[in-house]
C-alpha cells in the first residue's frame, strides 16, 4: 500500500504512521489482555506484573551494562566502516559478558531478598532463578535490537515490534489459563527469549553482513565512549525503574495494594501510547541529531519534529481523556479508583514528550554531564515530590508529582542545550 505524498515526503511522519499501525494493533489486544488480567488477578495482581516489568526493564539496561544508545549512535555513524563496526561490537560483547555474569550471580544468589523485596512474600523465588537463566537472552536481543534501530531500519523495525509482542501475548494468555497470576509472571520472564527469537528470524542475514562473529574479538577500544552510555542508561533505566518500584511500594504500604494496582494501570496505558514515541526516538531522533552540528539546524529539527508528533500526541491525549470512563469499563472493570489519576498523567506525558525529544541531543553528542544532572533531578523530584504529595492527595499525588516533574524538566532541559549551543559557538 502506498503512503500519501505528504507522508512519505516526511520521514518522521512516515515512521510514525507505520508505527501507528503496530501500535494500533497492538492497543486492540492489550485492551483484551488488560481486561483479562484485570478480571482474573486483580488489583494486586496488576501490581505485581507492574513490579516484574520494572524488574525486566532494570536486566534490560545492567546485562549490557546499559550500552544500547551508544550502540545506537556509532552503528549510524559508522554502518559504512567495517573496521570501526568491528571494534564498536568487539566491545560490547565484553560488556555484554560482564553484565550478564553479574546480572545473573545477584539474581540467583538474591533470590530469596528481592522476592520479599518486590512482591512481599518468598512464593515467587522461582523467579528469579528464571531470570538468571534468561539474563544472556535479554542481553542479546538487546544488542540485537541496537543494530536494527542503528541502521534506521524501520520497517523491519515495526516487523520485530508486532511479531514479538504477539507471541509474547500468546504465551501470557497460556500462561494465565494454566497457572494463574504464577503463569502470568513466568510468561513475562520468558518474553526476551521469544523476543529474540523474532530478530534473528527478522533481521538475522542483514545482521551478519554487520557483524563478523567470526571476527569478533574481546577487546574494549571503545571502552570510554560506551561508558559514557552506561552511566546514562543506569540513570535514565535502572534508577527510573528502581523509583517505580519504590513508588509503587509506598503506595501499597501508605494506603494499600488496590491503590498501587490503579496506578500500575494507568502507567501502563500510558506506556502503551508512549510506545508511538519510542520507535521515533531510536530509529530517527537519535540517529539525526548526532549527524547535526549547528544550532540552526538543531532548531529546525526539533521544530519540525514538534509540529510533526505533538499535534497528533495531543489529539490522542485529549481523546484517551474523554474516553476515560469507557476505557476503564472495558479494560479494567471495577477499577474505578483510576479514574481520578487520567488528568495529571497525561498532562506530565505531554511535558515528558516535548522534553525527551530535547534531551534526546544529551545523547547524541555524548552530553553525559547534562544529561545525568538532568535525569538525576528529573528522578529525585518524581520520587520526592510523591512522598509528599501522598498523604494530601492520596494515589493522585503520584501522578500529580508525574506532572510538575515534566514541567521542570522540560525548562531544565530547554536552558541546558541552550547553553550547549552558546558555549559551543563562543568557542
Amino acid at each position: 500500500m502506498k503512503l500519501p505524498k505528504f507522508i512519505s515526503s516526511n520521514t518522521v511522519l512516515k515512521i510514525t504512521s507505520l508505527n501507528a499501525v503496530v501500535i494500533g494493533i497492538r492497543l486492540v489486544v492489550s485492551a483484551f489482555i488488560q481486561r483479562l488480567l484485570a478480571v482474573m488477578v486483580g488489583e494486586a495482581g496488576i501490581a505485581s506484573i507492574g513490579q516484574l516489568r520494572n524488574l525486566i526493564a532494570m536486566l534490560t539496561s545492567t546485562s549490557t551494562l546499559g550500552v544500547f544508545n551508544g550502540v545506537v549512535k556509532y552503528v549510524s555513524e559508522f554502518r559504512d566502516e567495517s573496521s570501526e563496526l568491528h571494534k564498536i561490537f568487539s566491545t560490547v560483547i565484553v560488556f555484554g559478558l560482564i553484565g550478564t555474569l553479574g546480572s545473573s550471580a545477584i539474581l540467583f544468589f538474591c533470590a530469596p531478598y528481592l522476592s520479599d523485596y518486590l512482591f512481599g512474600t518468598l512464593d515467587q523465588v522461582y523467579l528469579f532463578y528464571l531470570l538468571g537463566v534468561i539474563v544472556p537472552f535479554i542481553a542479546m536481543g538487546r544488542l540485537v535490537h541496537a543494530v536494527v534501530s542503528g541502521l534506521s531500519d524501520y520497517k523491519r523495525y515495526a516487523k520485530i515490534e508486532l511479531l514479538s509482542y504477539l507471541l509474547g501475548t500468546l504465551a501470557l494468555v497460556i500462561g494465565l489459563y494454566k497457572s494463574d497470576l504464577n503463569g502470568v509472571l513466568i510468561a513475562i520472564a520468558i518474553a526476551p527469549i521469544i523476543q529474540l527469537m523474532v530478530l534473528v528470524f527478522v533481521f538475522g542475514k542483514t545482521l551478519t553482513t554487520y557483524l563478523k562473529f567470526k571476527s569478533i574479538s574481546l577487546s574494549l577500544v571503545y571502552k570510554n565512549k560506551l561508558l559514557a552510555f552506561t552511566l546514562m542508561s543506569f540513570i535514565s533505566t535502572f534508577f527510573l525503574n528502581y523509583v517505580e518500584l519504590n513508588i509503587r511500594t509506598l503506595v501499597a504500604d501508605e494506603i494499600n495494594v488496590n491503590e498501587a494496582g490503579y496506578w500500575t494501570a494507568v502507567t501502563f496505558i500510558s506506556k502503551n501510547y508512549m510506545v508511538f514515541a519510542t520507535g521515533l526516538f531510536t530509529l530517527y531522533v537519535l540517529p539525526k541529531f548526532a549527524s547535526i552540528h549547528t544550532k540552526q539546524d538543531f532548531k529546525d529539527e526539533v521544530l519540525n519534529i514538534y509540529k510533526t508528533i505533538l499535534p497528533i500526541f495531543g489529539l490522542g491525549m485529549v481523546l484517551v481523556y474523554l474516553f476515560r470512563g469507557l476505557i476503564i469499563q472495558v479494560i479494567y472493570p471495577e477499577f474505578t479508583g483510576m479514574e481520578p489519576l487520567f488528568k495529571w498523567q497525561l498532562l506530565g506525558d505531554f511535558f515528558r514528550l516535548a522534553s525527551l525529544v530535547l534531551s534526546h541531543q544529551f545523547l547524541a553528542k555524548r552530553m553525559v554531564k547534562s544529561f545525568v544532572l538532568t535525569e538525576v533531578i528529573s528522578l529525585g523530584l518524581f520520587y520526592g515530590l510523591s512522598k509528599l504529595f501522598i498523604p494530601f492527595y492520596g494515589t493522585e499525588g503520584v501522578v500529580l508529582a508525574h506532572f510538575v516533574r515534566y514541567i521542570i524538566y522540560l525548562l531544565l532541559v530547554v536552558f541546558v542545550v541552550r547553553n550547549y549551543y552558546s558555549t559551543k559557538n563562543k568557542a
